[in-house]
């Protein structure tokens, strides 16, 4: 029994995709423009706010193709992004704990769609998180968008 080089292919493109690291970038000091197109003549889609995480998708010279946290594709310039990591709560009232295991006492609860600043990368599923008034702890990776 041969396998067909159709399938063969989308097997080996299924493989190769699920050790894909995804890229997120965050939205630099100004606001992002969204364009449809990678480029500032292409139509204006939205206007991304300061610290917003973005998935890169794709580069492409200046110019990089993101997704948001809704799921929606655009354009924007490589340079109105920045290196450094925020993340979106993706449900109410978050409990955002003192360590990172279930059991730990919550530090403070986080509502849907806050923005919070990654501190230490994802380890064991769960990742280091700051608000903007100083608070830290843990969250569960799957409870946040942008990592």
């Amino acid at each position: 029994m041969s396998i067909s080089p159709w399938i063969a292919g989308a097997a080996l493109m299924l493989a190769a995709g699920a050790g894909h690291a995804f890229d997120f970038k965050t939205v630099g000091a100004a606001p992002a423009i969204l364009y449809d197109a990678p480029s500032t003549k292409g139509g204006k889609l939205f206007i991304a706010p300061r610290g917003m995480p973005l998935e890169v998708v794709l580069s492409y010279g200046e110019w990089v193709k993101v997704r948001d946290v809704s799921g929606d594709l655009a354009w924007t310039e490589a340079k109105a992004l920045s290196a450094r990591r925020n993340v979106v709560v993706r449900s109410a009232n978050l409990k955002v704990r003192a360590s990172a295991d279930e059991a730990a006492a919550p530090v403070f609860i986080a509502d849907k769609g806050l923005l919070l600043e990654v501190t230490e990368g994802a380890v064991a599923g769960w990742v280091k998180v700051r608000h903007k008034d100083g608070s830290a702890g843990y969250v569960k990776s799957a409870d946040v968008w942008g990592i």
